[in-house]
């Protein structure tokens, strides 16, 4: 998927007003994953996204322990969308990693799905694509 595509799926999706504020989501929630996942994995999926969003996930050094209203807060703080509202910094990540779970392998998405536990919240991250995959 081609950065202008990426970027326009994010846009349209989350229903925002600007390209600006796609990125911005994007941006925050890539970053925000980078901390959270084991580096090789993250530049796994990094690789298969377009260079000027692979970069994102690079960020990330150490991998660091937070639940996923812990992923909310860091989005909603990074965002410059709005007032750092956490329901909509949710929604946002939500449809971020739909875009992502279209750009890259099934292999990586799964990949990147198990080094997130359940048991902390990140079910949630995933429920977009879910809900799409799921028979009618």
């Amino acid at each position: 998927m081609q950065y202008d595509d990426f970027i326009g799926e994010v846009q349209h999706r989350a229903q925002l007003d600007s390209r600006e504020a796609a990125l911005s989501i994007t941006r925050a929630t890539l970053t925000t994953l980078s901390e959270r996942t084991q580096p090789g994995q993250a530049e796994n999926i990094g690789a298969q996204l377009p260079e000027e969003l692979g970069r994102f996930l690079e960020e990330g050094d150490d991998v660091e322990r937070f639940d996923f209203d812990g992923y909310v807060d860091r989005v909603a703080d990074r965002e410059e969308v709005g007032d750092e509202d956490e329901p909509a910094a949710a929604l946002h990540a939500q449809v971020v990693m739909d875009v992502v779970a279209e750009a890259v392998t099934g292999d990586a998405y799964e990949d990147l799905r198990t080094q997130l536990p359940a048991d902390e919240g990140y079910e949630q991250l995933f429920e977009i694509a879910e809900a799409e995959e799921s028979p009618v």
